[in-house]
């Protein structure tokens, strides 16, 4: 019989509708469509981007010339720009500001058709080490308040390149998803004087069946009102509510987590497209008792249509405790203990 649930963080609501239950065979995509042409994002083709702002090159070597591993440019095409100053004005009942912000494209790799799951975990820890940096050098910006950190996997993900990359954008405000969610954790703590992620792991860790793995103080479960078959969120498990507090050190084991749930999710779902995006703590928030960052990600397996647009009311064909299970019993080629 179809259930509805309650997300506890946001109050969010999403059927999960076991009459149109679905296995992870019935998602299977179309191969993607190949482009031909030059890539601007390869190695060698580095004068066709913006000038870097971070690479990791292990042999040193100039700016802007092959040999990185990694490598952080602007977009050629940003959503936002770095230049000019915030101003805020009103027109009656609404608010505008100019459109000042930062947009950065993350090459995760020099060769086109790699995949970051299958990159060693070392080389996926820079790519953290990365998302690290810039969001701490952004954050030196007075006029910056938040950074979303997102990758878009394949066309249906909205990628338009198909090079690996991700891509990071500063915002002069605090997103809405991200203000609910921060809201939402208040309400919580100041009922109960403690994180609603840290709760959410220690319940799921005594039985929930929703934890699919856990690794070197980070853990990656099924959320229990997911809006999409098999979403899932890597948290850390200790409390840390800043992305970029996480220790240089860690970030190998997160690599390892993510690179095997990434694995898990294209082996088991036939290669789906996917986003995954990270939400921390906003710039100037300081520490906070009351959020807790995640990683979500969103293998893209159904279609949002007009009910989930009128409504804000998701319709998940998957329980997340099956596609927990399903995740949990992947052949992952190599795992992480």
């Amino acid at each position: 019989m179809p259930e509805l649930r309650r997300d506890p963080i946001v109050g969010r609501w999403v059927i999960i509708s076991t009459e149109r239950a679905r296995r992870p065979s019935d998602f299977a995509a179309p191969p993607p469509r190949r482009r031909n042409g030059s890539c601007v994002l390869c190695a060698g083709q580095e004068s066709s981007t913006p000038d870097e702002v971070w690479a990791l090159r292990p042999d040193g070597g100039l700016p802007n010339t092959p040999g990185w591993l990694a490598r952080v440019v602007p977009n050629k095409f940003p959503a936002l720009r770095i230049e000019g100053d915030l101003e805020r004005s009103g027109e009656g009942l609404f608010d505008r500001m100019t459109g000042v912000g930062a947009h950065e494209v993350v090459i995760e790799a020099p060769v086109h058709d790699a995949r970051i799951e299958d990159l060693p975990v070392s080389h996926v820890a820079e790519i953290l080490r990365a998302y690290r940096e810039r969001i701490l050098d952004l954050g030196k910006d007075p006029r910056l308040e938040y950074v979303m950190v997102f990758k878009n996997q394949g066309e249906p993900a909205g990628a338009s390149l198909e090079h690996t990359h991700s891509q990071l954008i500063a915002t002069p405000i605090v997103p809405s998803m991200v203000g609910e969610e921060l809201s939402g954790g208040l309400q919580h703590f100041r009922i109960k004087h403690r994180c609603i992620w840290c709760d959410i792991i220690r319940q799921e860790r005594q039985g929930g069946g929703r934890v699919i793995l856990e690794h070197e103080g980070f853990v990656a479960l099924a959320p229990f009102a997911p809006r999409f078959p098999f979403e899932t969120w890597i948290l850390p498990a200790e409390h840390r509510a800043a992305y970029e507090d996480t220790p240089p050190a860690e970030l190998e084991a997160l690599a390892a987590l993510l690179s095997s749930i990434l694995r898990r999710i294209r082996n088991t779902l036939a290669d789906p497209p996917y986003n995954f995006m990270l939400h921390s703590a906003p710039l100037r928030a300081g520490l906070l008792d009351h959020f807790h960052w995640h990683l979500e990600i969103i293998p893209i397996l159904t279609k949002v249509a007009g009910f989930e647009w009128g409504t804000g009311v998701f319709i998940n064909p998957t329980p997340p405790e099956e596609a927990a299970q399903h995740l949990r019993q992947a052949d992952v080629g190599r795992s992480v203990s």
